[in-house]
């Protein structure tokens, strides 16, 4: 695999291994291997560690196919991969309800599988939607872009927001919930709020309701599962539809929507803004619930 790019004219001058560890976040072997295989250049010289690149500059890497460990994905149905956007290492799709992210074995064929087969190569899962949730989901085309975009998501500088209608209303019209969320003792399939659990953050903000239900926002600032519905649910609101934490709601679908994934591309510095429609949230934006919500 051979990557060639030109550094953005953003980006500040530096050092061939501070791009690579730091700006990059390339993991210790991809950048030994480059190192001791001298397969880095800069505008088509052989590239040294210490070398200064600086905007513009045109860097070319290259990787060979035990640089990275192996994937296969059966491919898919290629008329179920909604893609929304895509370049040389990152691909976003819009996902249906009713789908997995990713196959829980070979033989499951998923959403991944389904843009494997549209893109005629496998792609990586970064983050991934619940089944019951539709919208935007982010795949790494390559395992070169595959680190640099994960830990974008731990540092929570790719940005979610979602549509959710809920049971009742918000007396505030917006709030943030910190709540740690961790999995529930007696059903494995449920998570819970906890003091024990992991630190989770949501920001919710209601853009408009009726007599018995509620449209809301809600933002991330981390990534926990379960995490919006664990929230909402926990606050005597829960999703319409959902059926591990409103089992008794009565909706053909879970009303949580992926609607809009939003980050600066990490190696060309321009800003990246995918909104994920869908047919079956329904939802006008005003007047709302039209469908009899």
């Amino acid at each position: 695999m051979k990557f060639s790019l030109i550094l953005p004219k953003k980006i500040k001058k530096q050092s061939v291994s501070h791009l690579l560890e730091y700006t990059w976040s390339m993991p210790r072997k991809q950048r030994h291997l480059l190192r001791m295989k001298k397969h880095l250049f800069i505008n088509g010289l052989l590239a040294s560690w210490e070398e200064t690149v600086e905007p513009s500059d045109e860097i070319t890497l290259i990787f060979d196919q035990e640089d990275f460990a192996s994937l296969t994905v059966e491919p898919g149905n290629p008329v179920l991969a909604d893609i929304l956007y895509e370049d040389e290492h990152l691909v976003i799709v819009n996902k249906p309800e009713g789908m997995k992210t990713h196959g829980n074995s070979p033989q499951e064929l998923a959403l991944q599988n389904h843009v494997t087969a549209s893109l005629n190569a496998p792609v990586f899962v970064v983050h991934r939607l619940d089944k019951e949730t539709s919208g935007a989901v982010l795949f790494a085309k390559n395992q070169f872009i595959l680190p640099i975009i994960g830990k974008m998501f731990e540092e929570n500088e790719i940005h979610r927001s979602y549509y959710a209608v809920i049971q009742g209303h918000f007396s505030e019209k917006s709030l943030t919930l910190h709540k740690n969320i961790g999995r529930d003792r007696h059903n494995r399939q449920k998570y819970v709020v906890s003091k024990k659990g992991k630190k989770a953050i949501t920001h919710i903000e209601t853009l408009d309701k009726n007599k018995k239900q509620s449209l809301v926002r809600c933002t991330l600032d981390t990534g926990r599962t379960h995490q919006i519905r664990v929230h909402l649910s926990s606050e005597g609101h829960p999703i319409i539809g959902d059926p591990l934490y409103n089992p008794h709601s009565i909706k053909n679908r879970m009303m949580l929507h992926a609607e809009k994934i939003s980050f600066v591309h990490p190696l060309f510095e321009e800003p990246i803004e995918i909104e994920a429609p869908s047919d079956t949230f329904l939802y006008e934006k005003s007047p709302l619930f039209k469908s009899g919500l």
